[in-house]
């Protein structure tokens, strides 16, 4: 009989340290207790079940076996067939819809002999024989168990992680730098560690011991060492996760996040859009004196975030996208193409270094967006960086300081 208190108090502690649902734990025990009596008293091929009773402390022993029909075993001659086969080296194809199993009586019994016992169990029923209770274990069936509870365990660790961190999937969580190994930072998130790759890493950012950071859980992977947590902070919707813990609108529904164009570490563009009368987008995010989006700003390590209203109307989206330049017209083309029309003092600003502003504006919006001079000629973005290196390329005017091109947008 089992010391039913000591007992209780130890399967809490187990399952509040290892986090694990303490009915789990129970079952854990009871398998390693079955596989200590097997070892000590049973059979090869049983299949034996232990139960305790929570209530009174006493455990019962049962040896299961699987009811079968006739048609499902090998006869005599299939399994001699089978030996000659194997003996003169031949390879055996078992076809799965007509997979027959090797009857044995340890851990099967017969349809017409488990009706005997009991009238309405079929084909794929278990049936249960009651074994006597054994109290007494040498070292070898206690080692046995003591075996069974330690993996039994760390599959419950290994399954509890993995069904907590596949619920993140594409959240934030909080993580610590615990090393960097090559170009990979492996992060303490809790029960296990979370691996951010180079790729997932923000350009410019770097990683020390002990650092704490927020982080985009991209996706979780099980393994045979263990779920694989892989972190990023450079994925879009990392930004916009950050600003639904600033901007309670968000959660509220009255603000909506219709779209992200990321360069991580350097700047991103985010389009919102409101259908609630007197609710105003962009402010929402930005916040008052813009305390809000530089609270997002902070945590992304100073990249640039232009905040624009989304619209239908795709002359409307494409001017607000190429934020903070101004738009006199937009020409809409076919095949989603559309030519911005700037004044010349803004042409360098609606551009951006090395065209970043309109690449991203074109990433957001979904249209091949070119920028040209109420006067001037066309500036095919594509081409900027080739053309640059190009002793005949056209200058592009940057008379705009770079402060003014990092203000964040605010709706006009």
């Amino acid at each position: 009989m089992v010391d039913l208190k000591n007992f209780v108090l130890l399967i809490e502690q187990i399952a509040e340290e290892k986090g694990i649902d303490k009915d789990r734990v129970i079952d854990t025990i009871q398998q390693a207790i079955a596989a200590a009596y097997k070892k000590e008293y049973g059979e090869r091929g049983q299949n034996i079940r232990a139960v305790i009773n929570m209530k009174t402390g006493k455990m019962e022993f049962f040896q299961i076996k699987d009811v079968v029909s006739q048609d499902m075993l090998y006869t005599e001659e299939e399994l001699e067939d089978i030996k000659e086969k194997r003996e003169a080296g031949e390879d055996i194809k078992e076809d799965e819809d007509d997979k027959k199993i090797r009857f044995n009586p340890e851990r099967h019994v017969l349809l017409e002999d488990a009706k005997k016992k009991k009238k309405t169990i079929k084909v794929g029923d278990e049936i249960e024989q009651k074994l006597p209770v054994k109290e007494e274990y040498g070292r070898i069936a206690a080692q046995t168990a003591k075996q069974v509870i330690l993996q039994k365990i760390r599959e419950a660790e290994r399954d509890a992680v993995m069904e907590e961190f596949k619920s993140k999937e594409g959240e934030l969580v909080s993580g610590i730098v615990q090393r960097v190994e090559g170009s990979t930072v492996f992060f303490d998130v809790g029960k296990t560690l979370g691996v951010m790759p180079r790729e997932e890493q923000v350009p410019g950012e770097f990683y020390r011991t002990g650092q704490r950071l927020r982080l985009f859980v991209m996706r979780v992977e099980d393994s045979n060492r263990g779920p694989s947590i892989y972190l990023s902070r450079a994925y879009p919707k990392f930004v916009s996760k950050l600003f639904e813990l600033e901007v309670p609108e968000i959660g509220a529904g009255t603000v909506e996040i219709k779209a992200i164009a990321r360069e991580p570490g350097s700047r991103s563009k985010v389009a919102v859009f409101s259908d609630t009368e007197g609710v105003d987008p962009v402010g929402s995010m930005v916040g008052q004196r813009g305390t809000r989006v530089s609270a997002v700003i902070n945590e992304l390590g100073g990249e640039k975030i232009d905040v624009i209203e989304w619209a239908d109307d795709p002359e409307f989206y494409i001017a607000n996208s190429l934020s903070p330049a101004k738009v006199l017209q937009v020409e809409i083309e076919d095949k989603n193409k559309a030519t911005a029309v700037v004044p010349e003092d803004q042409l360098s600003l609606a551009i951006g270094r090395d065209g970043q502003n309109v690449r991203l504006a074109a990433k957001l919006t979904g249209w091949k967006i070119d920028v040209k001079t109420p006067d001037g000629e066309t500036v095919d973005v594509e081409d900027i960086k080739s053309e640059e290196k190009k002793e005949d390329s056209p200058e592009i005017p940057k008379d705009i300081e770079d402060k003014e091109e990092s203000k964040t947008t605010k709706k006009e």
